[in-house]
């Protein structure tokens, strides 16, 4: 049989078609437009995303047997507003998850209601990307859309209401909206009442892997598929990679190095640390999981090789880096301000500690060790939970360096894993599919099943050492420049 994950991403959906081992069959992708309607806006038409999601689709399943297809899922973009009136049509464009308007509405939430109620009732705080705050943006400043409202989702939820005809969202998806109590897997009410909203306007919240439906005829008929094509719930992007990567079960890690980085925890338990460093959420796998998310991450060294230095070989520029862990310079790596675990939008990037005698290699090997040393951050918050690790999986573009691959499994001291598949959301969605139809018994079954490692960096004690009494000099820096930074 087949299965197709869906990613639906902020600039295109990546389309994925895998079979009952796991091989990947066909891959798509398709674009669509992003709108800024006034500065620090970011908003898309729902209708834009179904479009090309069906075309992707009918792309994706042209050169198989249409009748073997049999499930369907998804991973992503998390946080998006999405409104409906009783009639189902979208009232607004929905507001992405980097969308920067609500900085009234996050201060309302986190100083007036309280970071404590917050996390008591989402085990979580108020950002400005997650979806209450722009709940309450439209209450404040579209009174008149916020009257219209019957049904509130997420962009991947709408994808799943127009292939089904039901309103549905999934457990770690709701998670990043504010309105969700992760513990209990369940809406919160209170958040609800905060919102000036009911419970009933939000969709129904499933498992991940559990299916939601199956395909309306006039879908099922348009694709050629069997009106017997299970939909599943899928999951926001970073569970979706999360599940593609085999970062399920207990205390498993994946490490993502793209344009922002990511440290991704599954953990069996719940678990909300004393500040709110990192995001408690439900995970796909039926469990929990904890993520710090730092802004800037391999997006550093794009800035610093392409902007700085003004040349696109980064390996040439790495070369030359040998003595790890001696370096005297350091780099914090917050270009764009931070998330995990300082929640500092002021924060700042920073080099200290050049002399005459430090060179561009020098530079360089800090940029790379200052990324690694602010994911350790996250870590260490995780390490005060009780989870203890021993690897991680690593993906993105940064992951393709073998030096920083070594640099971060010896700054984290964690054997570091190379994932074949780099598919991520998509091929989480694919997976979710699979289990939904039983062709697996659960998540973990299939991870174990399909994820195959290619590559492992092993940490070296010598240079643990070293990396360890640099992370103490480099966990200090922060605190100290903070003041500046206002």
């Amino acid at each position: 049989m087949f299965y197709i994950g869906i990613d639906l991403g902020t600039s295109a959906v990546k389309l994925l078609l895998m079979d009952s081992e796991g091989k990947i069959v066909n891959i798509v992708s398709r674009e669509y437009p992003l709108y800024f309607p006034h500065p620090g806006w970011s908003e898309q038409k729902p209708q834009d995303w179904y479009e090309q999601t069906i075309l992707g689709i009918e792309e994706l399943i042209q050169d198989v047997d249409k009748e073997q297809v049999a499930g369907i899922s998804f991973g992503g973009q998390m946080h998006g507003l999405v409104i409906l009136d009783e009639d189902d049509n979208v009232i607004r464009p929905a507001i992405l998850w980097n969308d920067g308007r609500t900085g009234e509405e996050t201060e309302y939430l986190n100083n007036v209601i309280g970071r404590e109620k917050l996390s008591a009732y989402t085990a979580n705080i108020a950002f400005a990307g997650f979806t209450a705050p722009k709940l309450l943006w439209v209450k404040n400043r579209e009174p008149e859309n916020f009257a219209r409202i019957a049904k509130i989702m997420l962009p991947k939820d709408y994808i799943a209401y127009k292939l089904t005809g039901v309103h549905c969202t999934d457990v770690s998806d709701a998670s990043g909206m504010l309105l969700f109590d992760v513990k209990n897997r369940r809406w919160s009410e209170e958040m609800c009442d905060i919102c000036g909203i009911r419970v009933g306007q939000l969709a129904k919240c499933y498992e991940s892997y559990e299916a939601v439906g199956t395909l309306l005829p006039q879908v099922s008929a348009q694709l050629g598929l069997s009106p017997s094509v299970k939909v599943a719930a899928g999951a926001g992007d970073n569970a979706a990679a999360a599940v593609g990567t085999g970062t399920v079960g207990d205390n498993m890690c994946n490490i993502s190095l793209g344009t922002s980085g990511t440290v991704f925890i599954s953990s069996k338990q719940f678990g909300v640390d004393r500040y709110n460093a990192l995001h408690s959420f439900a995970h796909a796998d039926g469990s929990y999981h904890l993520m710090g998310c730092m802004l800037s991450a391999a997006s550093c060294n794009k800035w610093w090789m392409d902007e700085i230095i003004g040349t696109k070989d980064y390996a040439a520029q790495q070369q030359p880096i040998e003595k790890l862990g001696e370096n005297h310079v350091f780099f914090l790596p917050y270009l764009m301000g931070e998330r995990s675990p300082h929640n500092d939008p002021e924060a700042r990037a920073v080099f200290i500690g050049m002399s005459m005698d430090t060179t561009r290699a020098d530079m360089t090997q800090a940029v790379l060790e200052g990324v690694a040393f602010a994911l350790r951050d996250s870590l260490e918050v995780a390490k005060s939970l009780g989870i203890e690790l021993k690897s991680t999986k690593i993906c993105g573009g940064g992951a393709k360096s073998p030096l920083w691959k070594k640099i971060v499994a010896n700054v984290l001291n964690l054997r570091v894993e190379v994932p074949e598949s780099e598919e991520g959301p998509s091929m989480g969605g694919a997976m979710l599919a699979a289990v939904a139809c039983g062709e697996y018994a659960s998540v973990e079954e299939i991870a174990a099943k399909v994820v195959k490692v290619v590559e492992t960096v092993e940490p070296e004690a010598e240079l643990v050492a070293k990396y360890e009494e640099r992370y103490q000099q480099f966990k200090r820096i922060y605190p100290a420049c903070k003041p500046l930074f206002r």
